[in-house]
């Protein structure tokens, strides 16, 4: 072993260049050497060396540790330097500089401001075009004055109606049309590049002489602009024709025909074989959504005689409980195609013209009718149709979640008691009016959509719901949170999601029938 004398010499170094002596490099600086914090490293009027500096010979072993410490480690040399940059920031400066912001940030809002109430007069200059597109031209538009001193009463209205807003969906009074993060009722006037390029598609396909409603379909599946959701809605119910000079007089005639049936079938709704039914239409109105349209007279009064002709015109099924909801959806949309407002709730439905509401009312019963003839057999009696879906969707369930459906099970939760609403009422009372809007535009998109596709969106929404159903353990609170689900503020992006998991369950079990069972 060599001696600590030895361990000395072996570290002797001979030779001029030494590594390990560390000095500042100027102009490659890693990590960057910043002036400010390193502001006593340099005096002032130094010029940085040019040259390199010689280094200093180490002898030994500890000199040399000593001089190859970590250059980057500034331990507690941190407060120090920090401190140094306080003491170089001048509080006038930085006051200024904040000012500076403040003011660039109120003229950026000002601009913007101004642009909005630019795009919404283009935006009603756009929606006056499309009058040559939809055939009814008894179109009311507010002036650009009247919108802009109305907006701050519709803000305040809107936000007094979120206070109001309740847990239950079918209670809610949250705007009917407009809806989360929905480009079809959004209540910004501004469109994004993609939802301006949607709604150009949509014009281009219906300003040709026949429209394909193949491909009107396609494009409607993913949600309607709010502008075109009228004149879409009556293409893909078979209502109006795709031949564009055809239109008008259809509807005159179909209007024509229908008040044709108000004048022979409505005065005998106090005879004693209609009685009933009349009675019956009379209760259940009021117990529509949303509160505040339902409580108009006039509203009442038109729904009145479209349940009360439609019931006398199908004796078959007759008038059945949860036909009076499957107007309201065309009543709002057809409202809307005369009016400027966003939410039509706050509408006084009475300040449209007679001519005006003679249309939105027959428009409504034949769209209706169109679609109750495709699932008629949910309203006769013991509304077989709807004990067979039912069935259905728990087979489903029972395949696609087997842990909620034998959770289901062993609290002795039959579907009948929470689904049976959900067909009967196609889940407008389990989702605000503005979800089940958008909901139709798929289901008028897709071949049977309120017979078929229905049954696998009600089994993709009660799996939505799989953990808060696994987290009850009570029969009685699972039936309270499967009728009462917390839907109140759902809007576009939950209702896509809903649609993508429904056409997954469509596309896996559609053509496949004996995967329902095990």
């Amino acid at each position: 072993m060599a001696s600590d004398g030895g361990r000395k010499q072996f570290w002797k170094r001979s030779g001029a260049k030494v590594p390990g002596s560390i000095q500042h490099v100027y102009g490659a600086q890693h990590p960057p050497f910043d002036p400010l914090l390193h502001g006593t490293l340099i005096k002032p009027g130094s010029k940085p060396p040019t040259t390199p500096v010689k280094l200093k010979k180490v002898s030994t072993f500890q000199e040399f540790e000593s001089n190859t410490s970590d250059a980057w480690d500034l331990g507690d040399d941190d407060d120090e330097l920090l401190a140094i940059a306080a003491e170089n920031l001048n509080t006038e400066v930085v006051m200024e500089t904040a000012h500076k912001v403040i003011q660039n940030h109120s003229k950026l809002q000002e601009q913007h401001k101004f642009q909005e109430e630019h795009q919404q007069e283009e935006k009603q200059v756009e929606s006056a075009e499309l009058t040559s597109i939809a055939c009814g031209d008894n179109r009311l538009v507010k002036s650009v004055s009247e919108g802009h001193t109305s907006s701050s009463s519709d803000n305040a209205s809107e936000n007094s109606s979120m206070q109001r807003s309740q847990s239950l969906p079918q209670t809610s009074t949250l705007p009917l049309v407009s809806g989360v993060a929905d480009f079809n009722t959004s209540v910004t006037p501004a469109l994004t590049e993609r939802e301006a390029s949607r709604l150009d598609k949509f014009k281009q396909l219906l300003a040709g002489p026949n429209t394909n409603l193949e491909e009107l379909r396609k494009l409607s599946w993913s949600g309607i602009p709010k502008r075109i959701r009228p004149i879409a809605w009556k293409l893909l119910s078979g209502y109006l024709p795709a031949n564009v000079d055809r239109r008008e007089s259809t509807l005159q005639r179909k209007r024509k025909e229908y008040f044709a049936f108000v004048e022979q079938y409505y005065d005998s709704r106090n005879d004693e074989s209609h009685q009933d039914t009349y009675r019956q239409i009379h209760i259940d109105i009021p117990r529509m959504s949303p509160e505040v349209l339902r409580l108009q007279p006039k509203v009442t009064e038109i729904f009145e005689r479209i349940l009360f002709i439609w019931a006398i015109r199908h004796p078959a099924s007759g008038y059945v409980q949860g036909i009076n909801d499957l107007v309201t959806p065309f009543f709002v949309v057809f409202v809307c195609e005369y009016i400027e407002e966003e939410e039509v709730e706050n509408f006084d439905v009475s300040s449209l013209p007679e001519e005006v509401l003679q249309n939105i009312e027959a428009d409504s019963y034949w769209c209706m009718s169109k679609l109750l003839d495709g699932i008629q057999d949910n309203y006769t009696f013991a509304q077989p149709g709807i004990q067979k879906k039912v069935k259905m969707l728990e087979e489903l369930v029972s395949r696609i979640d087997e842990q909620v459906h034998v959770h289901l099970d062993q609290h002795e939760v039959k579907y009948l008691q929470f689904a049976f609403r959900w067909m009967n009422n196609l889940l407008m009372r389990e989702v605000p009016l503005r979800c089940t809007i958008r909901l139709w535009d798929t289901y008028q998109s897709e071949p049977e959509g309120f017979s078929h596709f229905h049954l696998y969106v009600c089994a993709a929404f009660l799996v939505r719901w799989r953990k808060e159903i696994l987290e009850e353990k009570d029969f009685q609170e699972l039936l309270i949170f499967l009728q009462n689900l917390p839907t109140v503020h759902w809007g576009n992006e939950e209702i896509s999601v809903l649609l993508a998991e429904a056409y997954r369950l469509k596309f896996a079990f559609a053509d496949a029938p004996n995967h329902y069972k095990k």
